[in-house]
């Protein structure tokens, strides 16, 4: 996150409500789409994202409602989530020390943080998986103790490479640690065996040998998986992305609000995703100057 004093709030009017999602969720499963991930910023800070949850969780032909969160909050929602429908959930954890905690998520959370960790597994939220940013000079030599903790607990893990995406704008090159770097020091402690990367999926994966946990790199930088990317986003005001790279944001509000027709959203959101850019593999932006796109923060985990 950026500092506080930079951070711009917008309207709530400028929010998509509940029946506005469940609306366009209904057109997307419509369209093909199986999968949704409710995100944020921080999908928790939303009052009564549980409805949301069971709103979702009921449309005929979705397959899954999981969520990705910084699990401040998690603890005491963990339980009314999973009678809502919640499938999964996906924490966002990227140190296991207080002061490297705070340093990048201004808060002072980390107990707090692996307690609703605990309290999610308890309750049975499945599949459960940590999501931990690696950067080099700042947590890169926490990588086995992350791995230990997931493993400790029989969840799964996700190091994902540095992208510049970050508020604090504070990315570089330099600071990439790569997911074959993350293989290799895993594999110093551990036998892992590799299950690859399944189609359209954005992690890698290999088990421990002994059964007890899963390690996944999600190579965005190194070796980029676009050309098989079928995922969209959806920002908390109405703005379809079909890549986080891109820095188009296409508008379904207007749609949304002033028509009945969800044939004019279907129109849309097709026309939408056919100009999606080829990938951050592909973007210019990797050699020389070029705008970047919105925060992680401001589009969602």
């Amino acid at each position: 996150m950026p500092d506080k004093s930079d951070v711009h709030w917008l309207p709530s009017t400028h929010l998509l409500s509940f029946d506005e999602i469940e609306r366009l969720t209904r057109v997307f499963v419509s369209m093909g789409i199986g999968r949704v991930r409710i995100t944020g910023g921080e999908p928790l800070l939303r009052n009564g994202v549980e409805d949301l949850v069971r709103r979702l969780t009921g449309i005929d032909g979705l397959e899954s409602v999981d969520m990705t969160t910084n699990g401040y909050f998690l603890g005491s929602k963990a339980q009314v989530l999973k009678d809502a429908g919640l499938r999964g959930v996906t924490v966002s954890l990227h140190s296991l020390r207080e002061d490297r905690f705070a340093r990048i998520s201004g808060m002072n959370a980390l107990p707090r943080v692996l307690e609703s960790i605990s309290e999610a597994v308890r309750v049975g939220l499945h599949p459960m998986k940590i999501n931990s940013v690696a950067i080099r000079g700042y947590n890169d030599d926490e990588i086995l103790d992350m791995v230990d903790f997931a493993r400790k607990l029989n969840v799964g893990l996700r190091f994902i490479e540095f992208m510049p995406l970050d508020g604090l704008g504070i990315w570089n090159q330099e600071k990439i640690v790569t997911g074959q770097e993350i293989v290799d020091i895993v594999r110093s402690k551990f036998t892992l065996v590799a299950k690859g990367r399944g189609r359209a999926e954005t992690a890698s994966v290999w088990e421990f040998s002994d059964g007890r946990g899963e390690l996944g790199v999600i190579t965005s930088m190194s070796e980029p998986f676009c050309d098989d990317c079928d995922r969209l986003r959806l920002t908390a005001d109405g703005k379809l992305l079909s890549c986080l790279f891109d820095t188009e944001y296409y508008d379904l509000k207007p749609i949304l609000r002033n028509s009945g027709e969800d044939e004019k959203l279907r129109s849309f959101i097709r026309e939408s995703v056919w100009k999606k850019p080829e990938g951050v593999g592909y973007m210019p932006w990797i050699k020389q100057e070029w705008k970047n796109p919105r925060n992680m923060n401001a589009i969602g985990g």
